[in-house]
């Protein structure tokens, strides 16, 4: 590795906004904002009529303008991550949009419905907005390692973190189960746990 290849390699690269292609700058605000996206301030240097919005717990934004991209209007494909895709898609849907079924991914490729054991990265849907703009709901609770960077765990919304609480507590009651006695230090079971499923380590028994 070269020395300057070293020096990006250890320079935070965060992605910061997706430009989105849309045909109605207005429609696509007012569909977006239905799911509940906050509506940002648009930089100086973004031209004008610009739109720039951001999902509920998301670190990187999406725009929408005149003259910001040449892509043509619905030809963007993009993943949202959830941590519950059943209560994910029972949200849009009560906003009043049109989500694809669950389905989840097993050797043979697509098969209907959630995937039995709610593995990470399996289970998904999708939804389109009113240019055809694709976003695939994925569930995702555990990172594969090296997708997250080795620091302590982080919850972006009180969704995620009580989703986080909920697992730990069912895999420390079957932890229970198998040492056949009640754990009084549980609060760290649960700690240790919650961290290592962010991280993509190894899970406590």
């Amino acid at each position: 590795m070269s020395t300057a290849d070293a020096r990006l390699g250890s320079a935070d690269q965060r992605i910061e906004v997706v430009v989105v292609p849309v045909s109605d700058v207005e429609r696509a605000k007012e569909f977006y904002g239905r799911l509940g996206w906050r509506s940002d301030a648009v930089p100086a240097w973004a031209p004008p009529g610009g739109v720039q919005l951001t999902p509920p717990g998301s670190a990187c934004s999406v725009q929408f303008g005149e003259h910001l991209t040449p892509a043509p209007p619905g030809s963007a494909t993009a993943i949202l991550v959830v941590s519950d895709i059943e209560a994910a898609r029972d949200a849009l849907l009560a906003a009043g949009v049109e989500v694809d079924e669950i389905f989840h991914i097993g050797p043979q490729g697509r098969i209907p419905g959630l995937d039995p054991g709610r593995g990470s990265y399996r289970s998904q849907a999708s939804f389109r907005d009113p240019d055809g703009n694709t976003w695939r709901l994925q569930e995702i609770t555990s990172r594969l390692p090296g997708r997250v960077d080795p620091a302590p765990a982080s919850y972006s919304s009180v969704t995620e973190l009580a989703s986080a609480l909920r697992r730990a507590e069912t895999a420390h009651g079957e932890h229970e189960k198998r040492t056949g006695e009640p754990d009084a230090d549980w609060p760290t079971w649960y700690a240790t746990y919650m961290i290592a499923e962010q991280a993509g380590t190894e899970l406590p028994t």
